[in-house]
């Protein structure tokens, strides 16, 4: 089976390509479109296909949308139901009827060639399950899926015996962990439906002061599912403006939600548990980004293991989507093995692309440990290397780089990206050093889980120490990222240290960087010391020669 699997309702639109039951790639439309979240902010478009997103999959295995055998759409409009505010349900039925009939025909348009009767709606909380229980390394397990909302619904809890899954609990909106987040993050002053990461570092800065007023809005109902109540979250502290200007009200409320949420989750964690006998767990949905509560879940919670699909947000859908009608038509689906799903160019391209930019590059007999003595030298870099990254998280193919050994490279990482100071960096570890530097759960490849740092090295990295001792972890190892791994022990050899900063190749408000030309717009535009792109090694140019360039290209300005 060729299955496309297409994510387009909500936010984050993306496409997926699942062949044989193996998965060849997977991008986000914001990747190629340089639209953050990948849709346009006004008019929101519910049927806005990714059209670039579905054509690169396609174009990477040779295939022309009339080869699909399947194209499995994250979202089911018969399922769907009229919500508060949105229209009556007399006239509901009949839009719901006409989306059913439409959707197909958005993709035909979108992709010429494309047979509208082979398209299948996966119900929305399906595909977010299917992206999380079949591409983790196991036949069976629990499942919990938790968002802003499906069809109708917030969240799926389920077991999966040898691939097959039995939903056991959901809960219906207007009960939502996910919006309840979302509007907390708006009140906050914050971009909804996008900035929940940044009210989740704040909360480290807090007290959870308004947790028992909060616990009695939001609150688990013992039999696997939760309520969460209207909430005024002015009578808590007052309408934040983001950024910068976060009071301690502000971090206490985030911190008081944080711990309820966490709460909340557990409570429904040892029911799962309960439920299905299961000693490992598999998630996703947007909640599951949370990598606090993650890690709180690992730790606190009934489950040995947990397996987070790394775009555990809607984008993943697309994936699931795929992966769920593959295995329904008799593929046998293999597992992810990594997430540099993405976009590569070979050599001979990125030269290309250097040339045509006219800047001057070296080609070092090791990229890697010339990247590492860049480091070892307090140097920041950009680092561009093989696939891109599937989901939200920088995981070493499109990275910022830096030494953690110093505070104030905090400061700066955050001061290059033109985001807020409140916000950690990740630390990114050699996988057979990480348990010796961090404490939680491993390996950690995706980036989902916070780790407690070991006291003893919370002096020799204090720029990834966030301020509650905690730390994001990566942990690279030779079998999936052979080349950052290089990068790790060289810079270990030089300082005795097997970590570095790591935070995605970006700046405020832009996608992370996708292609050649975002990596040298990027480079160009920020204080950045080297952009290292493929085995190129493209070096900040002095004061001088700055001089000298200026005079080249005003020269040229003036010549007929």
């Amino acid at each position: 089976m060729r299955v496309l699997g297409i994510n387009a309702v909500f936010h984050d639109p993306a496409a997926a390509l699942v062949i044989d039951g193996e998965i060849v790639a997977a991008i986000e439309e914001e990747r190629i479109s340089r639209r953050k979240h990948g849709k346009r902010p006004v008019p929101f478009s519910t049927w806005e296909v990714p059209e670039l997103a579905a054509r690169w999959c396609l174009e990477v295995a040779g295939l022309r949308p009339e080869d699909l055998d399947a194209i499995a759409y994250s979202y089911d409009p018969a399922l769907a139901q009229a919500s508060a505010g949105d229209c009556t349900a007399d006239r509901w039925e009949p839009l719901r009827t006409l989306y059913v009939e439409r959707a197909p025909r958005f993709l035909q348009a979108a992709l010429p060639g494309l047979d509208p009767a082979r398209v299948q709606f996966v119900p929305h909380h399906v595909a977010h399950a299917a992206s999380a229980y079949l591409a983790a390394p196991w036949s069976s397990s629990a499942v919990l899926v938790a968002d802003g909302r499906g069809e109708r619904s917030s969240y799926l809890a389920g077991h999966v015996r040898d691939g097959e899954l039995q939903v056991l609990a959901t809960a219906d909106l207007p009960h939502s962990l996910g919006l309840m987040y979302e509007e907390l993050t708006e009140h906050l002053g914050f971009l909804r439906s996008s900035d929940e990461y940044k009210v989740m570092a704040l909360a480290a800065y807090g007290t959870p002061r308004f947790a028992a007023e909060l616990r009695k809005l939001i609150r688990s109902t013992g039999d696997g599912s939760f309520i969460t109540e209207p909430i005024d979250w002015a009578s808590f502290a007052p309408a934040g403006t983001g950024e910068e200007s976060w009071t301690q009200e502000h971090a206490d409320l985030a911190s008081s939600t944080q711990v309820v949420l966490e709460e909340v989750l557990l409570d429904l964690a040892r029911w799962l548990h309960a439920a299905t006998g299961e000693t490992r767990l598999t998630m996703a949905g947007g909640v599951a980004l949370n990598c606090v509560a993650n890690a709180r879940l690992y730790a606190d919670g009934p489950f040995d293991e947990i397996w987070v699909q790394p775009a555990a947000g809607d984008s993943g859908t697309a994936l699931g989507a795929a992966l769920h009608v593959a295995q329904r038509a008799g593929d046998v689906v293999q597992p992810m093995r990594h997430a540099a799903l993405g976009r590569e160019w070979s050599d001979i391209e990125l030269e290309a692309w250097l040339r045509m930019a006219r800047v001057s590059f070296e080609r070092p007999d090791d990229i890697a440990d010339a990247v590492a003595e860049v480091l070892a030298e307090d140097g920041i870099v950009a680092w561009f290397q093989g696939h891109s990254e599937w989901g939200p998280r920088a995981l070493g193919h499109r990275s910022l780089l830096a030494s953690p050994t110093r505070r104030e490279h905090l400061e700066l990482i955050n001061d290059v990206k033109g985001r807020e100071q409140f916000r950690p960096v990740a630390p990114m570890v050699l996988d057979e050093r990480a348990a010796e530097i961090f404490e939680g759960m491993m390996p950690s490849p995706y980036m989902l889980f916070t780790h407690d740092v070991r006291e003893e090295w919370r002096d020799r990295i204090p720029a990834v120490v966030h301020v509650d001792g905690s730390a994001r972890i990566q942990t690279v190892d030779d079998a999936t990222n052979p080349l950052m791994a290089r990068v790790l022990r060289s810079f270990a050899a030089r300082t005795g240290v097997p970590v570095v900063i790591n935070t995605s190749l970006n700046t405020a408000g832009r996608p992370m960087v996708d292609d050649p030309r975002d990596a040298l717009e990027c480079f160009g535009s920020s204080p950045i010391d080297v952009l290292a792109i493929g085995p190129f090694l493209v070096r900040r140019p002095s004061q001088d020669t700055v001089s000298d360039l200026q005079v080249e290209a005003q020269q040229r300005m003036v010549q007929p």
